[in-house]
């Protein structure tokens, strides 16, 4: 006869904020009883604070608190309130026969403390420890109450399975005697549903004692163990294991499955995952841990087991917060042996933990991290150990950094793997963080760096972005929500979703700014309501401040799209560049403002690494400016640039043929929306004179404004009267346009205004007399045209033509910089 197969354990554990109250135990009830599995064990903690409660009544009887009546008699109302709430006469009356008796007994243990205005560990142990008795009475009377078959209810008391034996490490278990002592209280074939207490145990004395934080962890992990269990559930109130710290990054996204040793590592760096110590007994056994939630039972959660897929090769990454690096330096302790011996086996004396090491192979310093409150501590150990250094110098320095974090990235996946390193660093250089200290082990599994403080949040947003376990954030600030602007900003609504979904770039407009009045927000603007949120923004407008709320450091990216034609707007780039903030602008102010200041926007995004892109400042929407830069950056020799770069007096020009008044097609052109407000700032040739002065700094050419020739249309008398006047009064200077119209078609030619510069920095504006066959003569009529005479366009020049004027194409060839930010940043387009 073969021998019957008996169905493995399944261990549950609640945390206290999964029987936090009556609602809470229904739930658990609930899904103990969807459980199938014929034996099933149910590890619980105390309700939710209960413990920290418990612990509180200690305090208050050391200080000999007229309270502390009070506050125990809180305790038990709380339990008789859920006690009411969950169970029916007889099994309600019982539990609280026995609460009262312990209340009774609290009173009286803590009545000696009084007396004597201190506690030892063993009674702090104790007191700690009613709250599991609780809740598990409770819960396992629930169970009766509930009638549902689940087999035999049996409530466990942990004191009388678990010895335990404390060392330097913590709780240690006899193991063998434990399993004894199990199987004294639990039958072999036992059917049904254990109830256990979860932290409490039995010291070799045989006292009461507690398995430390995250002791009920621990519980379950050592019961699945002596119950050799086929898994543990460990029931919390998060979705399982997530990616990161969601109230970091709200992408964060739970990790489907994580090997014992990716677990340990995030649990290490401070992920919200079981204790590695706890989940030591399961990891013996290879027993999978799921982690999962109460107040969502049918998501998946994680599952922590032996071996994992390698990918993604990245599965989580995690920061410690208020860390302290101490660095030791010293051309003494080059090749010198024992020099890490007696600096960690000093701080460990001290029992001072070391959360990071890094040394470099030249011996020449170590550094180590440290909790910040162990800062001070530390260094006067590591003073003291090297004191006889330090007086003959060949110990130089001892130096503590407060106000750090380390960031760790953790993923089986990345053994092995080419690249995983420079993406990190590559990522964190792109967010603008500096890299203090850095730490690999030869496993390969875990990359830690040390970070400010100041930069974790950004740093850890950046690096989850690069490795997509969420989308690249950009927070985004709009300076000039006008016709551009807003055309740029309907734009950027029309896409957001396609960006998000298919490229994971999450854009994030969150200030809007123009003269007069800013909208604000912590979120994002709802982009299909601008306009009406930017209406109800505030005055006045703070530049500062703006750039400030834009570059949060909860975002890892932060990028100004300036949309305005303002000077002092452009005043602040190269600050805004040397913070680490993207620029994006159709502004021509700045790169043609004097050349100093544009050599130190240059230098502040290069010591940055900030990115600034400027395409639409020449041409709109027109590859002008990388044209230009492409054709440099490949060898090519850059002789001559020339081109109608005016979308105004393209159509003027295209339009007037002598039919009419000059100053009528001006009129005609305004009242198309073609020109500006005020004609004369299409007319005066200022416009086209900046685009030049772009176009030859971009070849290497040291020019300034003042070096460029200008013919303005503007006649002399009518510059400083008011715009009405102005078009009212310019036909009084038709006819010597039309003198010029005229001769021009004597000789075969047509009137053009054209803007050049050459290699020799030589730059002129004005109107030209250009054969009818040239290009610049057969163009649409706001076309754009840009002629690029090289030494491999020579004899047939290159030429860019196409749109250059409008809110909807320049909107347009602000949007491609914005994507080209992204992608510089790390986003796959």
């Amino acid at each position: 006869m073969e021998p019957e197969i008996v169905e493995a354990w399944k261990v549950h554990k609640f945390g206290g904020s999964s029987v936090a109250d009556a609602a809470c135990m229904q739930r658990v009830a609930r899904i103990i009883e969807d459980d199938p599995t014929a034996r099933k064990a149910v590890v619980l903690s105390a309700c939710r604070g209960v413990t920290d409660a418990l612990l509180a009544l200690v305090s208050l009887a050391e200080r000999q608190d007229p309270t502390l009546d009070d506050r125990i008699q809180d305790l038990r109302m709380r339990h008789v309130g859920i006690a009411r709430e969950l169970l029916d006469g007889t099994n309600y009356d019982e539990f609280v026969v026995l609460l009262d008796q312990d209340c009774h007994d609290i009173a009286g243990i803590l009545q000696a403390v009084r007396l004597v205005r201190s506690a030892s560990t063993t009674l702090r142990d104790l007191i700690s420890g009613y709250g599991e008795i609780w809740s598990t009475r409770m819960f396992e009377r629930l169970l009766r109450v509930r009638g549902k078959s689940i087999g035999h209810v049996q409530w466990l008391d942990a004191r009388k399975v678990l010895l335990v034996e404390w060392g330097p490490l913590g709780p240690a278990i006899r193991w063998d005697q434990s399993r004894e002592n199990l199987n004294l209280q639990v039958a072999p074939d036992f059917t049904g549903t254990l109830v256990v207490t979860g932290f409490i145990a039995t010291d070799t004395q045989g006292l009461q004692t507690t398995l430390g934080r995250n002791g009920s962890d621990f519980s379950a992990s050592i019961f699945g163990s002596l119950l050799d269990a086929g898994e543990i559930v460990i029931w919390t109130d998060v979705d399982g294991v997530l990616s990161a710290d969601p109230r970091l990054v709200p992408e964060a996204q739970v990790i489907a499955a994580l090997s014992y040793n990716e677990a340990m590592e995030l649990a290490y760096f401070g992920a919200k995952v079981i204790h590695p110590q706890t989940m030591a007994p399961a990891v013996q056994k290879r027993i999978p841990i799921w982690i999962k939630n109460t107040f969502a039972p049918d998501k998946a959660g994680t599952v922590i087991q032996d071996r994992t897929a390698p990918n993604p090769l990245v599965k989580g990454i995690t920061t410690v917060e208020k860390i302290a690096l101490i660095d030791l330096e010293g051309a003494g302790m080059i090749g010198v042996p024992g020099t890490a011996h007696r600096l960690f086996g000093a701080l460990r004396e001290e029992r001072i933990s070391v959360i990071l090491i890094s040394q470099g192979s030249s011996e020449h310093s170590i550094c180590f991290a440290v909790p910040e409150v162990e800062a001070d501590r530390a260094e006067r150990v590591v003073r003291r150990a090297f004191d006889p250094e330090l007086r003959e110098g060949q110990i130089q320095s001892i130096e503590v950094n407060r106000g750090c974090s380390i960031l760790a990235v953790v993923g089986d996946g990345m053994a092995g793997a080419h690249g995983v390193a420079a993406q990190v660093f590559g990522s964190l250089s792109t967010a603008g963080v500096n890299v203090r200290a850095i730490a690999q082990g030869a496993s390969e599994r875990n990359i830690s760096v040390v970070i400010d403080g100041r930069s974790s949040a950004r740093a850890l947003r950046s690096v989850h972005s690069s490795f997509y376990l969420s989308a690249h954030t950009v927070s985004i600030g709009l300076i000039g929500p006008g016709l551009v602007g807003g055309a740029l900003l309907d734009q950027i609504a029309s896409q957001v979703e396609r960006l998000r979904r298919d490229f994971k770039i999450d854009l994030r407009v969150r200030g809007l700014a123009g003269s007069k009045t800013m909208k604000l927000t912590q979120g994002a603007v709802d982009l299909a309501r601008w306009r009406e949120e930017y209406k109800a923004g505030e005055a006045p407008v703070e530049l500062d401040r703006f750039a400030d709320h834009v570059h949060a450091d909860q975002f890892p990216h932060a990028v100004i799209i300036d949309c305005s034609a303002s000077a002092e707007v452009a005043s602040h780039y190269a600050h805004w560049l040397s913070e680490g903030i993207h620029i994006v602008t159709p502004n021509k102010k700045a790169n043609s403002a004097d050349y100093e200041y544009y050599e130190r926007l240059r230098d502040a995004r290069r010591a940055a690494g900030s990115h600034y892109l400027y395409e639409a400042t020449v041409g709109a929407g027109l590859p002008v400016i990388q044209t230009l830069r492409d054709l440099r950056e490949t060898g090519d020799e850059i002789r001559r640039i020339e081109g109608m770069f005016s979308g105004t007096l393209a159509y003027l020009f295209n339009t007037w043929d002598g039919t009419q008044s000059f100053s009528s097609v001006v009129r005609q052109a305004k009242s198309l929306g073609y020109t500006e407000p005020d004609p004369r700032d299409d007319l005066s040739g200022t416009d086209v004179a900046r685009k030049l002065i772009i176009l030859g700094r971009e070849m290497g050419l040291r020019l300034e404004i003042s070096d460029v020739e200008v013919e303005s249309l503007v006649p002399s008398e009518l510059a400083g009267c008011g715009i009405e006047e102005f078009v009212e009064r310019l036909a009084e200077f038709d006819a010597p346009m039309l003198a010029r119209l005229e001769a021009a078609r004597g000789r075969g030619c047509v009137l053009r205004y054209v803007g050049s510069v050459g290699v020799d920095g030589r730059a002129e504006v004005g109107v030209v007399e250009l054969a009818t066959s040239h290009p610049f003569a057969n163009i649409a009529l706001t076309d754009n045209i840009v002629r690029f005479q090289t030494a491999r366009y020579d004899q047939n020049p290159l030429i860019v033509q196409g749109p250059g004027a409008g809110p909807a194409v320049t909107a347009a060839g602000v949007f491609a910089d914005l994507l080209r930010v992204c992608a510089y940043l790390g986003a796959k387009l």
